[in-house]
């Protein structure tokens, strides 16, 4: 895990390539079909590029529009292993419908299938990491498999990113962590950077950890927190992480503040993380290269493996 981490910023140097690209045409619309973390980069995607018509579909088969939508739809099936069921299942269903589909894996059944019916995928590298580790390259195969060539160029600039710069101060939050379940908070448009540390901190960290957005937790989570002697108990097992963005807007900067203060005055933890870069690009994946090393050190601390994931493992055993 702590060579991935180091070695994160050289999948930004992969040249992504469609194959079977006489069969690719542009879209203006697009809908990735995934789960875990073969569906993050959607959520990267569209913080990077807002506006941008991409949505995302985390289930079985395909989302429920009206066929004549469909039809005019880019899907992407996005599989790192290429076996993961219900995004076999999605592009069986497009397949079966003659809706456009493309593919995104290593390999495995689905671009086994992608090249029985000749449709447009990326092979994506296998370097034995594990998928949440994996989205300098799927963002590459993503921007490339929707025609967004601006984004590509701009992801190739992440490659100078050093992983090192973050690991000191990594290791220092996940030592106040221990022993803690952390909540992650941002604005509505960092909500990916918001997800992606409770994953982190879920899958390699093995802890329990959860997030939520400004302003919508303004009108109901924090209530939950209002400790009192009788839930005071049940309050101080949580530590708070703000994710701080001076490009947020002006209310949600200040809502930040005055709760980082109500929470402090009830006695809990709370510790806020500013987002750094010279881009809105730079400033997501090296919030998440820290989110990393913070989950990779909790592992540590606990004597965890902070790469594997037996527990899903064993539950795709179960769901044969």
């Amino acid at each position: 895990m702590e060579e991935a981490i180091r070695n994160f910023p050289k999948q930004f140097e992969w040249e992504s390539e469609i194959e079977n690209k006489a069969n690719w045409k542009e879209f203006s619309s697009f809908v990735l079909v995934g789960m875990g973390g073969s569906h993050l980069v959607g959520d990267i995607f569209q913080a990077s590029a807002p506006g941008f018509n991409l949505s995302m579909h985390q289930d079985y088969g395909l989302p429920s529009w009206p066929l004549v939508v469909l039809k005019d739809t880019l899907v992407i099936a996005s599989s790192y292993s290429g076996n993961t069921e219900e995004t076999l299942s999605a592009f069986e269903e497009a397949i079966s419908k003659q809706i456009p589909v493309a593919a995104i894996s290593i390999g495995g059944k689905l671009l086994e299938m992608a090249k029985k019916h000749g449709v447009p995928y990326i092979q994506l590298p296998d370097t034995g990491i594990q998928p949440r580790m994996a989205t300098g390259f799927m963002f590459k195969a993503l921007a490339k498999m929707t025609g967004r060539e601006d984004l590509l160029q701009q992801s190739s600039g992440l490659a100078k990113l050093h992983p090192e710069e973050f690991q000191e101060k990594g290791a220092a939050l996940a030592k106040k962590l221990k022993g803690k379940i952390p909540v992650v908070y941002a604005s509505n448009r960092n909500y990916c950077i918001a997800y992606i540390w409770k994953i982190k901190f879920n899958e390699t960290g093995k802890i329990p950890a959860f997030y939520n957005l400004f302003p919508e937790l303004n009108h109901n989570e924090m209530t939950g927190f209002d400790a009192k002697p009788s839930t005071k108990s049940l309050s101080e097992k949580f530590h708070f992480i703000f994710l701080r963005d001076s490009q947020d807007g002006e209310r949600i900067q200040k809502r930040m503040n005055i709760l980082e203060s109500l929470y402090a005055e009830r006695g809990l933890e709370v510790e806020t993380v500013d987002l750094e870069g010279s881009s809105r690009m730079e400033r997501i994946f090296s919030s998440l290269l820290l989110a990393d090393w913070i989950a990779y050190h909790i592992a540590q601390l606990h004597g965890v493996d902070p790469e594997q994931v037996p527990m899903v493992e064993e539950f795709k055993q179960r769901m044969v």
